[in-house]
């Protein structure tokens, strides 16, 4: 979520600050800015991976490989759309290359059913290569990620699809202090998605299939 300018008084400026520095520190945008689209099951959870890559800009979670137009959260996977994070990159400072090969080590590449909890083509994993370029470069790092891996990558590598923005909400939701009322009473956002992706056993199962070469960029979340 976009959280509203504000000037924090009194007690309110120690919580400004913690917020501060728990989100992640985003690159400037860059002069030559470029694009990469990936399916990695929950999108709070890819667009978390995501902004803790040096060289990433932005981040936006959406929808995308459907056929409906304009999807919602309500009806994206009934037309086949997949969870995605479309990330804005600084080629300077990030190559292609190095994305898909965090992505790759951040996801379970061995399971086409969907991620870890998450079950059916919405939350399916998939490259989407925007351009010939990226699908050459992308079908030789999956190549070299399986001869790590030494069993088949079952993420594939699809032509271009079009990006459809999620709802204002999802946007960082992993930072977010809102409030919503759980099982467990109100807890904020950013702590309902804590103790979603240690419940789902996200980070655990892609260190089972990973091992010490799983990506460790996310703050916060060892151990979960």
């Amino acid at each position: 979520m976009r959280f509203p300018t504000f000037r924090p008084r009194g007690a309110t400026v120690a919580a400004a600050l913690a917020l501060t520095l728990a989100a992640p520190v985003l690159s400037a945008a860059p002069a030559r800015a470029e694009t990469a689209l990936f399916a990695g099951g929950c999108f709070w959870c890819l667009e978390a991976d995501m902004d803790h890559v040096d060289g990433v800009t932005a981040t936006v979670s959406g929808y995308a490989g459907g056929s409906s137009e304009n999807p919602t959260y309500r009806n994206y996977s009934k037309s086949g759309h997949r969870e995605v994070v479309e990330i804005t990159y600084d080629p300077a400072k990030v190559t292609y290359a190095e994305l898909v090969d965090i992505f790759l080590h951040s996801v379970d590449v061995t399971d086409g059913g969907g991620q870890f909890c998450d079950r059916g083509r919405s939350y399916s994993t998939a490259i989407y290569a925007l351009n010939e370029e990226q699908a050459g470069v992308a079908a030789e790092v999956k190549a070299k990620a399986e001869a790590e891996l030494g069993s088949t990558i079952v993420t594939p590598v699809e032509g271009a699809a079009k990006f459809w923005p999620a709802e204002d909400y999802h946007q960082d939701y992993y930072l977010s202090k809102t409030r919503m009322l759980s099982r467990f009473g109100y807890v904020t956002r950013a702590d309902a998605y804590k103790g979603y992706r240690k419940g789902c056993g996200r980070d655990a199962t892609v260190r089972a299939v990973w091992g010490k070469s799983a990506y460790k960029g996310i703050a916060g979340h060892e151990g979960s």
